[in-house]
């Protein structure tokens, strides 16, 4: 059974092992989610569940989504994401997925948007050299050569350049969780995820 949940991250601390290692750890607000919607491979061409998380009264969700949520008769989530599945075996419209789908020690993968930095330069966006800083030389921070000569006389599609950083969907793979905590809702992983605190998070375990 494939384990997908929604969260949001409450922020980071570290906590110490049997060795007295601090250990980095990211505190994300686990569900619960509840499974809104199921497509099938003969209807939909595929396999998946579509869960919603965070309920909130149906005045501040769209007629499109409100409609949604009436045909399946669920409550109203801030919320709703959909995910593949092999099997839908173990589902069922309505159903409550929590952390204790999770299990300590088990690896998880983080999806989130990115903290946004605005418009960055080479060096931050691109992790380029800086140029010489002594002897006369002015170009320390510029990009250089950006293009060949007479022919084609053009930049290449691609060429890595200053431009907008962050504010994208990033995943972290492979984090393994440290602790849960079932009455509150809480995942403890090691590590670090994308975005600010409050930032919608999508966990996948993994096996």
């Amino acid at each position: 059974m494939s384990t997908h949940l929604l969260g949001t991250k409450i922020g980071m601390t570290q906590v110490f092992n049997s060795d007295g290692l601090a250990i980095p750890v990211t505190i994300i607000k686990t569900g619960p989610c509840t499974v809104v919607q199921l497509k099938n491979l003969e209807t939909d061409g595929y396999n998946s569940i579509q869960i919603g998380y965070h309920e909130v009264p149906a005045k501040y969700i769209s007629k499109p989504n409100l409609g949604h949520y009436k045909k399946f008769g669920v409550n109203t989530f801030k919320y709703l994401k959909e995910f593949r599945v092999d099997s839908l075996d173990d589902f069922n419209v309505g159903q409550e997925i929590n952390v204790n789908a999770l299990e300590v020690g088990k690896l998880v993968n983080v999806s989130g948007i990115s903290i946004g930095k605005g418009f960055s330069g080479n060096q931050k966006r691109h992790n380029f050299r800086i140029g010489p800083m002594t002897h006369g030389s002015k170009n320390h921070r510029a990009p250089g050569s950006i293009g060949a000569g007479t022919y084609p006389g053009k930049v290449i599609k691609g060429k890595k350049m200053a431009g907008r950083l962050g504010g994208g969907q990033v995943t972290i793979k492979k984090l393994p969780i440290i602790n849960i905590n079932a009455e509150q809702n809480l995942l403890i992983i090691k590590g670090s995820v994308p975005g600010k605190p409050g930032n919608l998070l999508q966990i996948t375990a993994i096996g």
